[in-house]
């Protein structure tokens, strides 16, 4: 539930001890490690979008400290971070951005943006509704990441359900903003299959992603829908797609019976790659 505080709702915590460290210490010390893990910023310009991964840290942290550490020489520029991913529990038709003015992790509370989500609701396809967000771990997870590169910015969080790419990327388009804005698509990819199935299986997906074609299917990814839009951006605006880094949990944490693939993809603007 939202615990109101005055007249700002925080939507607190849903996945914190679960999916990653609830000790604000232990939080900050395990981002930072798997931050470590990689150089921060290449000789290029960093990219205006982001494909990471959701899974718990153990399994996609260093995949999505991977992304991350491409845009952490942003610390001064990005103001406001645009996140879209998956409806896993709430069936949804369109998008949901929340009621909730802010939110919490263990790290302290992040204010959503009132500017760019008034701007979306103004679509027929974006309704404001706090249960899509209760217990969403997608988004959640990306937080602690972005308070410990980011200084101060304002999110937008999008859950999305049942919807057309071509809807999806007209809203990103709405909100791309300037370099102070930063685009973030939450999504893992394969799901519950042998180590060389999933491996086979997340190839053939990156390749696609990577074509710039907006077909994927949730059997390749489960935010397939947010991936669709952002890749049908990318061929509207001849945005270039690469890939940063890709595993399954057979390489991380779990066994490789059953495994779930992960991959990070960064987006560029024209003559910024």
């Amino acid at each position: 539930m939202l615990r109101e505080r005055g007249n700002t709702s925080v939507r607190p915590p849903a996945v914190a001890g679960l999916f990653y460290p609830d000790d604000e210490h232990e939080l900050r010390d395990a981002v930072s490690a798997y931050l470590a893990q990689h150089k921060t910023g290449t000789a290029g310009a960093p990219p205006k979008a982001l494909i990471v991964p959701h899974a718990g840290y153990i399994y996609s942290g260093g995949i999505a400290a991977a992304a991350y550490a491409t845009v952490a020489k942003l610390r001064d520029t990005i103001r406001r971070i645009v996140l879209i991913g998956p409806s896993h529990r709430v069936y949804l038709r369109g998008m949901a951005a929340p009621a909730a003015n802010a939110f919490a992790t263990p790290l302290g509370k992040v204010a959503v943006d009132q500017a760019l989500k008034c701007a979306l609701l103004q679509r027929g396809d974006v309704v404001e509704a706090d249960a899509p967000h209760a217990q969403e771990h997608c988004l959640e997870v990306q937080l602690p990441f972005l308070q410990m590169l980011f200084d101060d910015f304002t999110l937008l969080p999008l859950v999305l359900g049942s919807i057309a790419p071509e809807h999806v990327a007209a809203a990103l388009a709405e909100v791309w903003g300037d370099a102070a804005t930063l685009v973030l698509v939450s999504s893992d990819l394969s799901h519950y299959h042998t180590y060389e199935q999933a491996r086979q299986i997340d190839a053939a997906t990156s390749a696609s992603i990577l074509r710039r074609e907006p077909t994927l299917v949730g059997e390749q990814a489960c935010g397939a829908v947010g991936i669709n839009g952002l890749l049908h951006l990318a061929g509207q605006r001849d945005l270039t797609v690469s890939q940063i880094a890709r595993c399954n949990s057979g390489d991380t944490a779990g066994d490789r019976s059953r495994v779930v693939g992960y991959g990070a993809f960064a987006i560029h603007e024209p003559g910024h790659a």
